[in-house]
């Protein structure tokens, strides 16, 4: 299996599904993805928290400790690290690492507000000199918050985290064609941005994106197929298709077997 950073410079960009829960996961390796993330929003609101302000930390914890030994690679959204101390950062990445993950997204935001690039670089360095093989998505939230949302911006903390020591950009927000490809072009790491409501996984790939994140999607859409069964079931509507009972126990008795023989 080629390398999490190797997936990142293959001919068809990385199609990443991010994962709230070892099902959820497992579902996903299953279906054939050679690499899986975790998302925040799912994680927290699977445990009734808003996502942001740290809440995910400790179930992001426990998820990486149930999938990190699974057949497949493993990143983990740890949104602004969960601390202000650089050495509180590195260390928890560095755990994170020990439990099989191979990489991580790193926020440059706190609470819905960009914050100083020089705290994210230091949080970069410090997790390099902890962990230096841990795959380092750095964030840049400048389009998501509408906060500085200009290409020239986004560009000039990008070279920041690059300088640093980041192995990735993620850019993420619902950016036109024209901007994706000057930030392709001006960044000299692998782009990563959301799944594009208009822009398929080839288009993307042409403009220069390397990595498509699944974000919250695939969390939010069960939640709406969830009670769409429910509703169909109440109402006398045709009941949707799924995968049986049988099939998920197996994928995770397979799941608990793997983990327990590493």
């Amino acid at each position: 299996m080629p390398t999490f950073k190797e997936l990142h410079h293959s001919v068809f960009p990385l199609v990443l599904p991010n994962a709230w829960d070892s099902g959820s996961a497992m579902a996903f390796i299953a279906a054939g993805f050679p690499a899986i993330g975790t998302t925040s929003f799912g994680v927290a609101a699977s445990s009734g928290m808003p996502d942001g302000d740290r809440s995910s930390q400790a179930g992001t914890f426990e998820l990486i400790k149930q999938i990190g030994r699974l057949p497949a690679h493993v990143t983990a959204d740890v949104e602004d690290g969960y601390s202000d101390d650089p050495e509180e950062v590195a260390s928890f990445v560095s755990r994170l690492a020990d439990l099989g993950a191979a990489g991580i997204n790193l926020e440059d935001s706190r609470s819905g507000h960009l914050v100083d690039p020089a705290m994210v670089c230091v949080k970069i360095l410090a997790i390099k000199e902890r962990a230096s093989q841990i795959f380092i998505n750095a964030r840049v939230d400048n389009f998501w918050f509408d906060e500085e949302a200009s290409v020239a911006e986004v560009l000039q903390r990008a070279a920041a985290y690059s300088e640093a020591g980041a192995d990735g950009i993620f850019v993420p927000g619902t950016l036109g064609a024209d901007d994706i490809a000057a930030l392709a072009a001006g960044v000299d790491l692998p782009l990563n941005v959301l799944a594009h409501p208009s822009l398929s996984v080839a288009e993307l790939g042409e403009l220069g994106v390397r990595r498509i994140s699944s974000g919250s999607l695939p969390y939010r859409a069960s939640v709406d197929a969830s009670v769409n069964a429910v509703l169909s079931l109440r109402d006398g509507l045709p009941l949707p298709k799924a995968t049986s009972y049988w099939d998920l126990q197996n994928q995770l008795i397979a799941g608990q077997k793997n983990e327990s023989s590493l």
